[in-house]
């Protein structure tokens, strides 16, 4: 379960975390190495926000 701050907001995911540790967390496949970085991902497709790609 994904931290939330006193509003309620989900807290960012950090940007060197690697893609392999968001598969397993999410049970999603993102058709890249496991040791590429999220933010490098994030940036390659476009999405600002891990959020915004969980939600795509």
């Amino acid at each position: 379960m994904r931290k939330k701050n006193q509003k309620g907001q989900f807290v960012a995911k950090r940007f060197d975390t690697k893609v392999g540790t968001i598969e397993e967390k999410y049970g999603v496949d993102l058709g890249v190495r496991s040791d590429t970085k999220l933010g490098n991902y994030l940036e390659e497709k476009g999405f600002k926000s891990l959020a915004e790609m969980l939600r795509k």
